[in-house]
């Protein structure tokens, strides 16, 4: 009980320069794999506080790594700060109002959960060293969480190997020990190759890849019915193969995301999507080619460490929000509709609580609703080391993430309190581990065991290469 109230001293006493560092991530919002100047930030105040810093990690210029402390368990927390497009906003207000129109935005909450992440190893780092105990803390900076699974080619190169334990958050509505349930998810861009012809004076001759891109969506669009219920497929169509219709398209592109409920389902639906193209391409006489972008595993629970993070969520309680901070969410979930904000509790298991616009509670462990349908790169993390996570919230029940009321309310003083009480979870989750050798050994055993019944197999290939962008590149790929 004494480390742990001196870890949450110790969170409070830096909480201002990490709000801080979460106020400029927000103010430049940049997405997949070009977060120079957020990496920068981050970069700059592990350096401030002493860390040992690896930079580029797994090849990637925007990932980054501190370490600090002295033999004994690693712990390694995980940080994100990747924007997404298209969610421009102008924080405090509760309408629509882009700073930029068109423009990036943290409209997942991003710039919150790197700064509470690297706040709560800051912590871990000042208590290992007043304590003078043995342990390691590593904060790792993760780019591109957005549909660039930067975590799998980071566990693919080892960036992992000799950490014991990892904890990380994700900006939410409530707050609960995430319940470790999502979908894998793989991101492959079917390419179709034709021939172009004069569109009417000799469409005989043509071959057209966007007919071959439509035939595939029609295709998959039947195989809806006969797959899974929890499995998920969505697409975009890349390049149309230009503008003019009297053309027949020689070239198109179009990008499936296939997701399923484990690497096992992923694959066998991928198979058939693959078939899918084919037969597309010879219904159309072209060729077709697939390219893998990204690929991301299901989470794998660990039974003690999520035990561990409960008992430090009961101990401390909710967030002290006040009456501004009630009062702004209010005015936030009145541009949401009903069903948002019941869709919201359904999902945790509980019932819906009248005019509660943010949670001051802690849903207890075990309560679960609907299933998570979404995926993270932090599943391949959870296979390569016993993973927890917290959910911490930030915004006001019913905000769906992904959208610009997420970004109108990412640098609110209720966001600040969030997401400095989920860095005393994380914090004091890491207290737990270092100190109690028995428990480590169950949360090794736990993940040892799901091994055993399902061993891990990296769902990127080993030809594909993280989709660097260069600094001042305005590309990206877009929990998803």
């Amino acid at each position: 009980m004494q480390n742990t109230e001196r870890i949450w001293s110790l969170v409070e006493a830096k909480r201002e320069p990490f709000q801080a560092l979460a106020d400029r991530v927000w103010g430049m919002p940049e997405i997949a794999y070009t977060e120079y100047r957020s990496v920068a930030e981050h970069l700059a105040t592990l350096q401030a506080e002493g860390f040992r810093v690896a930079e580029n990690l797994a090849g990637i210029p925007t990932a980054v790594m501190g370490e600090a402390g002295e033999g004994g368990p690693v712990i390694a927390i995980l940080g994100e700060y990747d924007a997404l497009p298209g969610l421009s906003q102008e924080a405090g207000i509760t309408e629509p109002k882009p700073v930029e129109t068109g423009g990036h935005g943290h409209g997942c909450g991003h710039n919150l959960l790197g700064s509470a992440a690297l706040l709560a190893a800051t912590a871990i780092k000042d208590l290992l060293a007043e304590l003078g105990i043995p342990g390691r803390v590593r904060y790792y900076g993760c780019p591109a969480e957005e549909g660039g699974a930067a975590k799998g080619f980071m566990v693919r190169e080892g960036c992992f190997k000799g950490v014991d334990v990892a904890i990380s958050w994700h900006p939410a509505s409530f707050n609960r020990v995430d319940d470790a349930r999502s979908l894998a998810n793989t991101r492959i861009d079917f390419s179709f190759k034709g021939r172009a012809s004069h569109a009417s004076a000799s469409p005989h001759l043509g071959r057209s890849a966007l007919d071959a891109v439509e035939l595939m969506n029609v295709g998959v669009n039947y195989m809806r019915e006969h797959m899974p219920s929890d499995a998920r497929i969505h697409y975009a169509i890349l390049d149309a193969g230009g503008v003019a219709p009297n053309v027949v398209q020689a070239f198109a592109k179009v990008r499936y995301a296939v997701r399923a409920r484990d690497l096992a389902g992923l694959n066998q639906l991928i198979a058939r999507v693959r078939k899918v193209a084919e037969g597309a391409a010879l219904m159309t006489e072209t060729e077709v080619q697939a390219q893998v972008i990204s690929a991301v595993s299901n989470l794998l629970p660990n039974t003690p460490l999520e035990e561990a993070m409960q008992r430090v969520y009961d101990r401390l309680g909710g967030p002290n929000f006040d009456d501004a901070d009630r009062a702004f969410a209010a005015k936030i979930q009145a541009t949401l509709s009903a069903q948002d904000i019941e869709s919201a509790y359904r999902r945790q298991g509980i019932a819906v609580r009248p005019n509660t616009p943010l949670c001051d509670f802690v849903i207890p462990r075990g309560t679960n609703g609907e299933a998570m349908l979404g995926s993270t790169d932090v599943g391949d993390v959870s296979w390569a080391v016993p993973t927890v996570q917290a959910r911490g919230a930030v915004h006001a029940i019913g905000t769906p993430l992904h959208t610009w009321q997420v970004t109108a309310q990412g640098k609110n003083p209720a966001a600040h309190k969030g997401m400095v009480h989920v860095a005393k979870v994380m914090a004091a989750t890491a207290v737990e581990v270092l100190k109690d050798k028995a428990l480590l050994e169950r949360v090794k055993a736990d993940h040892r065991a799901r091994l055993a019944a399902s061993p891990y197999v990296c769902p990127i290939p080993p030809d594909v290469k993280p989709p660097i962008q260069r600094r001042g590149q305005a590309g990206g790929v877009s929990r998803g």
